[in-house]
């Protein structure tokens, strides 16, 4: 199956990591794996409901963005798994991203699989690629 797939990058996104496969989807395959900046690490003096309600610039979104962009910049196509609604659905935030600063890569996007992340081991994410790439096989 790796090699039916062999270019496309899975990038699982949560709100504090990032889960990067780039070297197929067999069960067992582990991803490079990448964390936001602490929020701890960041004097700022708005309060923490203010930051989760918007209230706050979150500037390390863009650091942590930037480097998944390094790390997938290189695919063929790209598969993203995320989760969440409205400001907390960093797939989106993320895809915005992309089309707002890295457009090269955004046009590499093929599809996104909305799940319930946090629950799932990563062999689970692997299968749920695997399946999604069985239906859609020929868009990519």
């Amino acid at each position: 199956m790796s090699e039916s797939i062999n270019g496309l990058v899975v990038v699982a996104i949560m709100r504090d990591e990032a889960r990067i496969w780039t070297s197929g989807v067999e069960p067992g395959t582990k991803p490079e794996s990448l964390r936001a900046p602490s929020e701890k690490a960041r004097h700022h003096h708005v309060r923490e409901a203010q930051h989760h309600h918007g209230h706050d610039t979150d500037h390390r979104s863009s650091i942590f963005y930037e480097s998944i962009s390094e790390s997938v910049g290189a695919a063929h196509s790209i598969l993203l798994v995320g989760h969440g609604r409205g400001k907390a659905n960093e797939m989106l935030n993320l895809t915005q991203y992309w089309e707002r600063k890295r457009p090269d890569i955004a046009q590499k996007v093929v599809g996104a699989i909305d799940s319930d992340l946090e629950s799932l081991t990563r062999d689970q994410v692997l299968a749920l690629v695997r399946d999604w790439f069985e239906q859609n096989r020929e868009f990519i």
